[in-house]
């Protein structure tokens, strides 16, 4: 299953939120965002630094991942980032892939 790291910093109002309902009901929201599309929570912090939050979820494809997006962003109480992670074992199957490139000027 995909793998995502997810960024999220609050706007004003975002931040509003949280202090009213607390941490764990922003964990508690997130993690039923992403069960209902089918993935599950691996991880979620909030940090100190250039984000508020950094998840990591499991989503079933980037379809699921994308309308999770959206909504998040349709909000408007947080920015945020999403990332591919990938894993090891998928770099040693994209090393073994066979393809034609020629680099640039030469």
């Amino acid at each position: 299953m995909p793998k995502y790291l997810l960024q999220v910093s609050y706007t004003v109002d975002g931040i509003k939120g949280v202090r009213k309902e607390g941490g764990t009901a922003r964990r508690a929201a997130a993690e039923q965002l992403v069960q209902s599309l089918g993935g599950t929570v691996e991880s979620f912090y909030f940090a100190f630094g250039d984000a508020d939050v950094y998840t990591v979820v499991d989503m079933p494809d980037q379809a699921s991942m994308s309308a999770a997006a959206l909504a998040i962003g349709a909000s408007g109480a947080v920015t945020g980032k999403t990332v591919v992670l990938i894993s090891p074992e998928e770099v040693d199957a994209a090393t073994k892939k066979t393809l034609n490139y020629r680099a640039p000027g030469q």
